[in-house]
């Protein structure tokens, strides 16, 4: 597993700690990765529209094909959603 956001390092360092994550996150601080995924659009909230990440979660396979995309992520329940896609790869 690899998180990436355009925060910076430093920002990615308080939040592994804060969370106790053990996966490495990468720094997209240009958007070069998310603009690859297609994860890099405009967004609009509360009248305001920005650019951001879209909150999507790929899982690729062993061959580093896309097996599965979720879109509008819900961190909730969502670690049991990725588990279950990761074992149907198997």
């Amino acid at each position: 597993m690899i998180g990436v956001s355009p925060d910076p390092v430093k920002k990615h360092v308080k939040f592994k700690a804060k969370h106790g994550l053990t996966y490495p996150l990468v720094a997209d601080p240009e958007h070069a990765v998310c603009e690859l995924y297609g994860v890099w659009a405009q967004k609009k909230f509360m009248g305001r529209t920005y650019w951001g990440v879209l909150r999507t979660t790929f899982v690729i396979d062993d061959a580093g094909c896309i097996a599965r995309v979720f879109e509008k992520v819900n961190p909730i329940g969502h670690a049991a959603q990725v588990a279950d896609a990761v074992a149907t790869l198997s």
